[in-house]
């Protein structure tokens, strides 16, 4: 039997009317995860470590954390982290909505290099400049929204804002200038991706991609080998089996069904090519990992 992972969504009316920003203490974050810190969330979400070191996971992704790293995660992401030893912090967590809904780009935060798809990695530390900063940008977030009234959101936005750009220049001197230019992409590698993620169970071929995008599967292959230096069918395996991986780890799923949902011919296929891009088989895999 497939075990789902607990999902939490976004405490909309936490201060009585409408308001989809907050600031939380991990502290407090912590007895909702008594039972399992393998979780998933709805929203937009900014960890910023100030107490203990312990590992910190989102999606395949696995770091130490240690006071002053931030980590950055989007809706449907798998994390988990060490709740015993990651002793305390803060979480700044929001709904796209409340930023979309007022700037003209519509996919404003998702532009965000923390937050694309192909972000480079969900992890930031922070010197100790931007660091005093920021968690006096928290402050004054938590203390905006002690005086909070309905619809009087526009100081908690430009609060929102500020804290995006500065945690943005941080995240972009931390890449070398190769990453940026891989983090910036084309439009249609940004568009490829986005369909990839919401494609890949039920489709693997390249051409299917080409058509969505009016573009050929040659020109295709091209821009992707140019941005991620990988070829266009390659990418959309190694998507498939970050989903298999995810799966394999954190749910009780079987191997044949997995392989059904992924939408494989046969189950010998998956576990085939599931070896060619891991080096070992799924249960092996899931042996090795699952916590």
């Amino acid at each position: 039997m497939k075990k789902s992972i607990p999902r939490y969504t976004f405490y909309k009316h936490k201060y009585g009317s409408e308001l989809l920003v907050d600031v939380v203490e991990l502290k407090y974050v912590k007895r909702f995860l008594a039972k399992g810190a393998v979780h998933t969330l709805t929203y937009y979400d900014i960890t910023f470590i100030t107490e203990g070191e312990g590992r910190f996971s989102i999606d395949n992704q696995i770091c130490e954390a240690i006071p002053g790293d931030v980590f950055f995660s989007k809706p449907g992401e798998i994390r988990n982290w060490d709740t015993n030893h990651i002793a305390d912090g803060y979480a700044l967590i929001f709904e796209d909505e409340f930023l979309s809904s007022f700037f003209k780009d519509p996919l404003f935060v998702q532009h965000l290099p923390f937050f694309n798809l192909e972000k480079t990695a969900s992890k930031l530390h922070l010197m100790d400049e931007l660091y005093e900063r920021m968690m006096q940008l928290l402050h004054d977030i938590k203390a905006e929204i002690g005086l909070y009234k309905q619809n009087d959101v526009h100081v908690l936005r430009a609060l929102l804002y500020e804290a995006l750009m500065l945690l943005n220049r941080g995240y972009l001197n931390m890449l070398s200038r190769g990453e940026k230019d891989k983090e910036a992409g084309s439009i249609h590698v940004s568009r490829f991706v986005e369909l990839v993620g919401a494609n890949l169970k039920e489709q693997h071929s390249v051409r299917f991609y080409a058509d969505k995008l009016c573009i050929t599967p040659n020109y295709l292959n091209e821009i992707v080998n140019s941005a991620m230096n990988l070829s266009t069918k390659q990418y959309i395996l190694n998507k498939i089996m970050d989903e298999a991986k995810k799966q394999l780890i954190y749910t009780d799923i079987s191997i044949s069904d997995l392989s059904f949902e992924l939408h494989f011919s046969t189950v010998a296929y998956f576990v085939r090519c599931f070896r060619q891009c891991t080096g070992e088989t799924p249960l092996a895999y899931r042996k090795l990992y699952k916590p």
